[in-house]
């Protein structure tokens, strides 16, 4: 690939996956001649035999769910077999469940040729969603036989209207339903959706329908067991794969490190180097990125350097786009339309993409950073070479575990299988959410203790709340008139804060409490398709922040820290030579203040304390497990006579060095994120001794499972966590096994195993090794500054960074030991760099671009006087203006 050509030295392993050839089946022998017929008319001769399997299993009426590849015709799959039954019988209605918006838009116009090839007479469809014209959705209601719609509307607008505006109808000759991207519905989202397929349950059975589930999801350990969960019903699974697959380059980047530094390149900074050269080698793309704030960063990183600036020809800015939540939908629309028209070539993109959203044919993904899970890998990787040609996909390695532990074992990614998506369908806060629902759309009755197994303690505190009445032997619900729009289906937590534009008052995104606190926070810059927002003041009462447009060269990132407190345990277990805890913890987070790191060298400008601490506390699940002694003490303190010369301020973070290769463990096993999980340190004291206990907790209000599956599967975590550190190919330590180059992993590993067998403590001092790294030299070399200003100055203007067209506007400059002298011809500039800190930030930029002294330092030669005749004449006209 001939944008990889001055990148070679980053790509540390290479994987081909080879084509794959399509294997066919003939047309099923129940397939209607008609739809035979439509399928031949466009240039469908055979199905793949996936396709054949599952439309012969559907009439078998089983539900199904179906893991094929991306891009392997799984909508046409489940497409067959309920357009058949709806030519059968046009009352048939099936609904489609997609995860977002922009999902069922798009797989409306993917099905919109089968609807113009039959007919309105025959066969009806609309997207049901919250930007639905009145009038279609009364059009939907009435006609359509299939519904395209997502759990939001599920939730608020069929199941507490199930006997209002036609619904009932709907109900009643309900025969389908498809839930697509089944593995987006995990955490939150998965309990909030199993919970409502519950509800939705209890309506058809009210209208005597059974409707028949067909599913499909990405590759994941536990397909069968997660429908199950979702929709209640037995699930039989459908992964052999009929559909063909071009060939597939992989290419593992580690960035480089800085010589004469200790830190490496972040993957951001390397994605705004090889996204420019993807688009001049007219290579389309979708980088995808962990976090809104990466996204944006890079966004603007790269259109700098894609702007007109003499190097380049023209600006090519305008052919990159970022694409994220928090962008309005019509925002979110034009993008995606620009880029299946070829208006642009590359999208930045969250895992918002990850779903297959049509936007053309792209040849490259661009990981920034590992996602977190082989599923999300596969997904994202997925999305490039989907119209039959070879793609490639980047994966940029972050300073992370996970990333870092690719670095040293490839195969790892390549050679495992996928993990389990956890849900937990009876988390008490949104089980008791969905009862109130429940009981507002039928009354409840004891048949849905079923479905519902808090609900004989619900129910008492919904009466004495007086939101129930008990009327023959069942009970009523006479609480407020719409229970379902209490809660997000998405997140837990209901305190939703606002971003506002001070200039002309439009909200610019919504957001969580506790991302709100990290990113919204007073002095933050938030960052929007490219332009920056500084926050004035965040309003926590009002839950509303002011932010004003500006033009900085930096951004912020908050600075947050966690403590746990335990509240009652619910089960415990011996665990080898200590003991397990199950239940309720109470986790605090509190964000403390921010750092600004500057665009393009991404150095740090500073921290700022906030004025006060931003907090938030809730109430969820943690197992925690108790450290044996003997591991506690040394982990505490030099232990005497163990002939180890390691500092001793290193042993308190050996605590930290087991949880976090517990917790990664515990993600590997669960299939959650950082988000979903999180780890602290519990201490606890009584009049006899004082313990410590590794906590893993849910990251969410009331829990949603992943604790309490590490809980059942805690001693299988405990040997994946040695097999992490011990299979680790570094030799003493490394942030992919323990997180820390600092730590030596044989004391961490002699911990793990302490847990089941009493071990003498390892002696010696680490010497740390870790994945291959790439050094690289900075360009430019300080003695040689005077003579390749011109040079240093042309380079500094494509690179975009803020200060670069004021020291291309500096036309000589002169070495006077370890000063660089510039030489400018008014003194005011020199005042005015002296301005917030800009000789600072403009020291930073030439430190990241050339060799410098330790002593490096800016100084100013400037001519006496500015020019005062034309100071004058301003002066004069400024008279004129404003008398």
């Amino acid at each position: 690939m001939e944008a990889l050509n001055q990148f070679n030295d980053r790509i540390i392993a290479q994987k081909v996956t080879p084509e794959r050839k399509a294997i066919y089946r003939s047309f099923p022998n129940r397939l209607l001649t008609s739809l035979q017929d439509y399928l031949k008319e466009n240039k469908i001769k055979h199905l793949y035999s996936h396709q054949a399997e599952m439309f012969d299993t559907a009439l078998d009426r089983k539900n199904i769910v179906i893991t094929t590849s991306t891009a392997s015709g799984k909508t046409l799959s489940f497409l067959l077999p309920v357009v058949q039954e709806i030519l059968k019988n046009p009352m048939t209605r099936a609904i489609f469940v997609y995860p977002t918006k922009a999902l069922a838009n798009d797989q409306y116009r993917n099905i919109q040729p089968l609807l113009d090839y039959f007919g309105k007479n025959k066969i009806q469809a609309g997207v049901y969603d919250g930007d639905t014209p009145v009038n279609e959705r009364s059009r939907i209601r009435n006609s359509a036989n299939i519904i395209l719609t997502n759990p939001e509307m599920i939730n608020t607008a069929f199941s507490p209207n199930h006997n209002n505006h036609g619904f009932n109808f709907i109900f009643s000759n309900l025969k389908y339903v498809v839930i697509d991207e089944l593995h987006t519905y995990r955490g939150t989202f998965g309990s909030h959706l199993a919970n409502l397929m519950k509800r939705f349950n209890r309506i058809c059975t009210y209208y005597h329908s059974s409707p028949q589930f067909l599913c499909s999801s990405a590759t994941i350990a536990n397909p069968v067991e997660l429908a199950e969960k979702i929709t209640g019903k037995p699930f039989i699974l459908m992964d052999q794969d009929g559909s063909p697959a071009p060939e597939k380059h992989f290419y593992i980047w580690q960035p480089p490190m800085i010589k004469g530094t200790d830190y490496p390149v972040s993957p951001a900074q390397e994605a705004t180097e090889l996204l420019p050269e993807l688009v001049m080698q007219d290579n389309s793309f979708i980088a995808f990125c962990k976090a809104r704030k990466t996204v944006e960063v890079i966004l603007k990183e790269a259109r700098d350097k894609l702007k007109y600036d003499g190097t380049n020809v023209q600006d090519y800015s305008h052919l990159i786009s970022g694409y994220r939540g928090g962008y309005k939908p019509k925002e979110r629309k034009e993008i995606e339309t620009k880029m299946v028209n070829g208006h642009l070539k590359g999208l930045v993109s969250t895992n918002a993409l990850e779903l297959g959203i049509d936007i053309g044919s792209v040849e490259s993904t661009v990981l920034v950073g590992f996602p977190g899970t082989r599923a999300s890998f596969w997904q994202q990787s997925g999305r490039a070479g989907r119209s039959g040609v070879g793609s490639s996909t980047f994966l940029l390695l972050d300073n992370l575990p996970f990333d870092q532990y690719i670095g040293i074992n490839p195969e790892w990614l390549f050679s495992n299988g996928s993990e389990n998506a956890v849900v937990d369908t009876n988390n008490l806060f949104i089980q008791l959410a969905h009862v109130r629902a429940a009981a507002a759309e039928i009354p409840l009755s004891l048949d849905d203790i079923a479905m519902f197994p808090q609900l004989g303690e619900i129910v008492p505190v919904l009466i004495k709340a007086g939101e129930l009445r008990s009327e023959n032997g069942k009970f009523t619900w006479i609480g407020p008139s719409f229970p379902a729009g209490d809660f997000s289906l998405r997140n837990m937590d209901k305190e939703r804060y606002k971003l506002v534009n001070k200039i002309d008052a439009t909200v610019l995104t919504e957001m969580d409490e506790l991302q709100a606190f990290k990113e919204i926070h007073q002095g933050a810059i938030y960052l929007h398709d490219g332009l920056l927002f500084q926050i004035e003041n965040l309003d926590v009462e009002n839950r509303v922040a002011y932010g004003l447009p500006m033009d900085a060269n930096y951004y912020t990132a908050s600075h947050s820290g966690t403590t746990v407190v335990k509240i009652k345990d619910f089960k415990e277990d011996d665990i080898g030579r200590t003991r397990q805890h199950f239940g309720d913890v109470k986790v605090t987070e509190s964000v403390t203040g921010y750092k600004r790191i500057q665009f393009h060298n991404h150095q740090n400008l500073g921290y700022e304390e906030l004025a006060k601490p931003l907090i938030k506390s809730f109430e969820t699940e943690g197992v925690r497990i108790l450290i044996p002694k003997n591991v506690d003490i040394l982990f505490r303190k030099l232990v005497p006579n163990q002939g180890t010369d390691i500092p001793a301020q290193f042993w308190k973070t050996y605590f930290g060095g087991m949880s976090y290769a517990l917790l990664n463990a515990t993600l590997m096993l669960t299939m959650a994120t950082k988000e979903d999980v999180g780890t602290s340190m519990l201490e606890e004291s009584n009049e006899e001794e004082r313990t410590t206990s590794i906590c893993i907790y849910d990251r969410y209000i009331g829990g949603l499972g992943y604790a309490e599956k590490a809980f059942d599967h805690f001693a299988e975590i405990i040997q994946n966590a040695r097999k992490m550190v011990s299979g680790c190919k570094c030799n003493e330590g490394c942030p992919a096994c323990i997180g820390d180059y600092n730590l030596d992993k044989a004391i961490v590993l002699w911990g793990l195993e302490n847990i089941f067998e009493q071990l003498v403590p390892p002696k010696g001092m680490k010497v740390p090794v870790a994945a291959p790294q790439v050094v690289i030299e900075k360009k430019f070399e300080f003695l040689h500054l005077q003579e390749d200003w011109s040079k240093f100055t042309r380079f500094m203007k494509a690179t975009g960074e803020y200060l670069s067209d004021f020291l291309a506007s500096v036309p000589a400059v002169r070495i006077e030991g370890s000063t660089l002298m510039l030489i400018i011809d008014n003194p005011f500039y020199k005042e005015w760099m002296n301005e917030s800190d800009n000789i600072g930030k403009l020291k930073n930029m030439i430190n990241h671009y050339v060799n410098t002294p330790k002593d490096f330092a800016i100084e100013f030669e400037t001519a006496q006087k500015g020019n005062v005749a034309t100071r004058d004449k301003i002066s004069r006209r400024y008279s004129d203006l404003t008398n």
